[in-house]
């Protein structure tokens, strides 16, 4: 029985590791190389196509190259607005700590929140007169739902999200404040609520991230504070924080001796030891997310290393990005004309390629722009970058801006 548990605990910990995103997502490429993948084919001389078009939009973007990390932050400032100055203004001369627990429970909702809203979803900001949609819709409509204290559950300090108000969120709620009719539908929209509720209790259930004493998302940072050693914090520690402290909130997931796994599939032609054995991670929003919460931790005074051991996100638009530019094609017509969900095999091929080619793609594009990994690291690539570069082509081809590839979301992976 200890043998089966050590076991056990050893494939959570590997499976939670940036190392093995690139070792199961490379395994994928090599079957790629070899023409051996069932549903795509690699080309790699286009390799050199694509970096070209991602070092053009990201020097359209930023052209002295002066490009922040690829994060949620950057949404909160659509259409010139600097909605967390204004926030900031609300919290007054509170400590830095507490400005950084705030800015947590801000950047966690909204990351949670921030899976594929669909072609037809629209949310109009009244103080702007603006309209958004799908990743700066739902930036503003979370941005705007936190300020109004939904995530609450106190009267008169709106600006957090604690278990009892997280708890307390229904479906018709977060309908209401995302604008949600039946003319402006929501993609997941219950799953969105669910899963609102659902870390309301794992945020009541777990002290050791989140506290006793008014338990809430922001108190993840004082969990990372007391783990930082000579005021440096690894990135991998903030991933893996955020796995083990939020892993039991998805839902109908793979697990490992009663773990939760989160973003981790089947690919039949994988191999592994163990109870690894054909299983490939992503932590897509989990990445997201850690990528989101060194703003705020650099922003306490704590230096955050080694963020490029994190991976590329295996999202839509980095996805499509290589399907429209033709790196990767379909080896049949079904990849393209019919639905799938994130545990489809077609779904793992791509995201995995989309890991695996990102780090490929990320060395091409650093030459083109005359930059180095030091000081363009791949949180760079993917802002400036192929997330950019996947919007621009998609519509581009597509007039509603969507993917190439039809995804069925529950609004918790896409």
């Amino acid at each position: 029985m200890p043998e089966l548990i050590r076991a056990e605990r050893d494939a959570v910990a590997y499976l939670r590791s940036p190392m093995a995103i690139r070792e199961r997502c490379q395994q994928v490429l090599e079957l790629a190389y070899a023409d051996r993948l069932r549903h795509f084919a690699y080309h790699p001389e286009k390799l050199p196509e694509v970096a070209a078009y991602v070092a053009e939009v990201t020097r359209d973007a930023y052209p002295n190259l002066d490009v922040p990390f690829h994060s949620r932050w950057r949404h909160f400032d659509v259409g010139g607005l600097d909605r967390v100055a204004q926030l900031d203004e609300q919290l007054g001369a509170c400590s830095l700590a507490e400005r950084a627990r705030c800015h947590f429970d801000l950047v966690m909702t909204s990351v949670l929140l921030d899976a594929g809203a669909g072609a037809h979803w629209r949310y109009h900001e009244a103080r702007s007169g603006q309209t958004y949609s799908r990743s700066e819709g739902l930036a503003v409509a979370s941005f705007n739902t936190f300020s109004t204290g939904l995530f609450s559950s106190r009267g008169d300090y709106p600006w957090q999200a604690d278990a009892r108000g997280l708890q307390s969120v229904t479906e018709a709620a977060l309908a209401e404040a995302f604008q949600v009719t039946a003319a402006n539908p929501l993609v997941g929209l219950a799953g969105r609520a669910a899963m609102l509720r659902a870390i309301g209790t794992v945020v009541e259930g777990a002290p050791q991230y989140f506290g006793t004493d008014g338990a809430r998302l922001g108190h993840l940072f004082d969990y990372l504070s007391a783990q930082t050693s000579e005021e440096a914090m690894p990135a991998r520690q903030i991933l893996l924080a955020v796995l083990e402290s939020l892993g039991p909130i998805w839902p109908g997931r793979l697990s490992v001796g009663g773990v939760n796994l989160g973003d981790v599939w089947r690919h039949s032609q994988l191999s592994g030891p163990g109870m690894t054995a054909g299983l490939v991670p992503f932590h897509k929003l989990s990445q997201w997310l850690t990528y989101s919460l060194i703003e705020p931790i650099l922003a306490a005074g704590i230096t955050v290393t080694g963020v490029d051991e994190l991976t590329g996100l295996a999202e839509y638009r980095n996805g499509g990005l290589l399907l429209d530019l033709e790196l990767v094609t379909p080896k049949h017509d079904a990849v393209l004309t019919h639905t799938y969900p994130p545990e489809a095999e077609i779904i793992v091929e791509w995201r995995a390629l989309t890991v695996a080619l990102l780090d490929r793609l990320a060395v091409q594009v650093r030459d083109h722009l005359g930059v180095s990994a030091e000081v363009y690291p791949l949180a760079k690539i993917l802002e400036g970058g192929t997330w950019r570069a996947g919007r621009r082509i998609a519509r581009e081809k597509r007039p509603d801006g969507s993917p190439p590839l039809r995804l069925a979301s529950d609004g918790t992976v896409f």
